[in-house]
């Protein structure tokens, strides 16, 4: 199984996908976005103008080691990545689904003020990239394309993290807190 966790820049994604890795064992964290960093790094600059979301290679890319992780890893793969565009969102999670993948779909929700508030906590201006995203990003997560909904402005990334578990109805081993996130980054769990 894939669980997607989508959610506006500066909602809990990746913080959420981590949470809830220390608390099933065998699972493992998959970053669509390293396939845009190849891009970008593999291409002239002048052809990696925009968001690297728009090159139909990145999203092949991602639907095949998607199926490929599906295939051959026996734990739960969790994807946190921000989708807003409905075709791609239909190109990578609804191809997925259609071959037969089973991904449950996550979306974290924020007001505007809350996601502001979180990107300056971590050091992003109002005129970061990520910033300038929030309007498109509400809007577009509201779409019922987009179930299901978590509501993370009054909810701990705990409480996200057995919302989850309970949805998809899978138990929850303790949480045995890590050295930190760049440690589970860099050992691949």
């Amino acid at each position: 199984m894939i669980v997607w966790i989508n959610g506006a820049f500066g909602s809990g994604k990746t913080e959420t996908a981590f949470a809830l890795h220390r608390r099933l064992p065998g699972s493992h964290v998959y970053d669509p976005e390293y396939p845009g960093y190849l891009i970008r790094r593999s291409l002239p600059t002048k052809l990696t103008q925009g968001d690297f979301q728009d090159f139909p290679m990145w999203r092949s890319m991602n639907v095949s080691m998607l199926k490929y992780l599906d295939a051959h890893h026996d734990g739960l793969i969790i994807a946190p990545m921000t989708l807003v565009n409905r075709d791609y969102f239909q190109e990578i999670v609804g191809r997925l689904r259609e071959e037969g993948v089973d991904v449950r779909h996550f979306t974290l929700c924020a007001s505007e003020e809350v996601l502001r508030a979180r990107l300056r906590s971590r050091g992003e201006g109002a005129d970061s990239w990520a910033a300038q995203q929030i309007g498109r990003c509400v809007a577009g997560l509201s779409d019922e394309l987009f179930r299901e909904h978590l509501d993370t402005d009054r909810m701990t990334v705990e409480e996200n993290v057995v919302r989850i578990a309970d949805a998809l109805n899978i138990p929850l081993a303790p949480d045995i807190q890590r050295d930190g996130l760049f440690d589970a980054i860099e050992n691949g769990d």
